[in-house]
């Protein structure tokens, strides 16, 4: 199995479920904004214009910019 190599690393958001180790991730389809179900809630992210390198790999940082809860 291959394991994808990270493009995106996240920033913000005080989510208990997102760990430091997580925030640097795979997305992919890393379009403007991104979610992710952590939790009880999408936790969403808005690409910024800012990289940052991490282990000779630019990642794109995407910044928190909001919750919502998933329909019951």
């Amino acid at each position: 199995m291959t394991v994808a190599r990270p493009n995106v690393v996240l920033r913000g958001c005080t989510s208990p479920y997102l760990a430091e180790e997580q925030r640097i991730r795979h997305v992919p389809d890393p379009g403007e904004k991104v979610k992710f179900l952590l939790g009880n809630r999408y936790e969403h992210f808005t690409a910024t214009a800012e990289w940052e390198d991490h282990e000779g790999v630019s990642l794109r940082v995407f910044a928190w910019s909001g919750a919502t809860s998933p329909a019951e």
